[in-house]
């Protein structure tokens, strides 16, 4: 049959049409399956809590977001900093970073541009008003893990305490009293996982500093030059530890005792005392004990001015969309899905548990029942007078000198007027 010119032309149009319909649903499906890549630079070690929540939470959230590819790279301790440094340098900007607001956690940050106002990005649990005004112009360049993370913190096992009868020191001479009780009772009074150096100066140093100076700040005026690292008072914080040792409060085995050995030997029963900071403090290292152990600051010292009491605490670091992150939609987005997967109320309960975190910044927050008592003691650690951390500020040379030489001292090998001249002239060539 002989289709006529008309039919003809309407069948083209229909083939016509049905071809760019075709050819337009293609690019939607093409469009819809193309994914977003966010790039991310975290914190942790392989072995660590911290470092193994980060790297599950990052492979949780991909296989729950299809569309989204998380490529992310996680380093440790001055492995970090350096990376960091590099990347920025090199104009390989991650989307999301680990970061602060001071100088060891926010410099290189700030000084690549690329911290920006994340509060706009917050997710709606986060309750901005226990977030700090970091610059007082409203500015909070990233999200906190939690409020402040104390890190001079003294375990005690109130357990040893009553058995040996003893009391927690109130003044130095108590102190050392407590120490002979603990010997004629075969325990060692007070240690810590010193092997790590960064424990001198951030769990034991930086609460000892305020009491010998009787100035919170000291740390952060070093910095600007308005004291110094040779000066007696700071000297006198040093040889501090020299005195614990050759009064038999702290055992020079805590200068080679690793983080898991020192953890064990308290929960043990080996030590009254250990320091460490409030993340290790967790249900997972103490079980049982958990409920016998009390949180308090380091104890009197020899010398002390004034700040009795003082700890040491620094808001908590955390995460912040990068001002690279935020500037594609798409990319934003993705970042934005990602801290309210991190920052959810479940991880949340996760880090309390694993003693990662003590105050959470979420709206309304209600601690699960049944959780660790140690989390509830925590808590107590914020009545107590707080000042600087030492890294918070100090950095580089001078700050791994301090660390490595207040192990010598413990040890016996450097005396506390010789490593604060060594610490100055590393200070000076930075």
């Amino acid at each position: 049959m002989k289709l006529s010119k008309k039919v003809v032309m309407v069948c083209m149009f229909a083939i016509l049409a049905f071809g760019l319909v075709f050819a337009g649903g293609k690019k939607e499906t093409a469009a819809a399956n193309k994914k977003v890549t966010l790039n991310i630079m975290g914190y942790g070690e392989n072995a660590g809590a911290e470092g193994q929540t980060f790297k599950r939470i990052c492979d949780e959230f991909q296989a729950e977001n299809p569309d989204i590819i998380v490529n992310y790279e996680m380093l440790y301790d001055e492995a970090y900093h350096q990376k960091a440094v590099s990347r920025l340098a090199a104009g390989d900007v991650p989307d999301i970073a680990y970061m602060g607001a001071d100088a060891r956690w926010g410099a290189e940050w700030q000084e690549a541009g690329q911290q920006i106002n994340n509060v706009p990005y917050y997710p709606s649990n986060i309750d901005v008003s226990l977030v700090p005004d970091f610059f007082g112009d409203g500015t909070r360049p990233y999200l906190p893990l939690d409020g402040s993370n104390y890190c001079t913190v003294v375990g005690v096992n109130m357990r040893i305490l009553n058995e040996i009868g003893g009391k927690l020191p109130t003044t130095y001479e108590e102190f050392k009293a407590l120490a002979k009780l603990c010997k004629d009772n075969g325990y060692v009074c007070l240690s810590t996982h010193g092997a790590d150096a960064w424990v001198w100066g951030s769990c034991v140093m930086s609460g000892i500093i305020p009491r010998t100076t009787g100035n919170a700040t000291w740390i952060e005026d070093a910095i600007n030059g308005k004291v110094k690292f040779t000066d007696p008072d700071f000297v006198a914080a040093l040889d501090v530890l020299a005195q614990w040792v050759k009064d038999g409060i702290l055992t020079p085995d805590s200068a080679l005792t690793d983080d898991g050995t020192g953890k064990s030997n308290f929960a043990n029963g080996k030590y009254l005392m250990y320091i460490d900071g409030q993340w290790g403090f967790g249900e997972s290292n103490y079980a049982e004990l958990s409920k016998d152990i009390k949180l308090i600051p380091i104890p009197a010292v020899p010398g002390e001015k004034a700040m009795a009491g003082s700890i040491a605490g620094a808001w908590q670091v955390g995460y912040g969309i990068t001002k690279k992150g935020a500037s594609d939609p798409a990319v934003l987005d993705a970042a934005k899905r990602w801290l309210a997967y991190f920052f959810s109320t479940e991880e949340t309960i996760q880090r309390l548990a694993d003693g990662g975190i003590s105050c959470p910044i979420l709206k309304d927050f209600v601690t699960p029942e049944g959780m660790d008592p140690l989390i509830a003691e925590k808590a107590s650690l914020g009545a107590y007078p707080s000042c600087y951390v030492i890294d918070s500020y100090l950095t580089g040379a001078a700050n791994d000198a301090l660390n490595a030489g207040m192990q010598d001292i413990v040890m016996g090998k450097q005396t506390a007027a010789g490593l604060a001249a060594v610490v100055q002239k590393a200070f000076d060539a930075q």
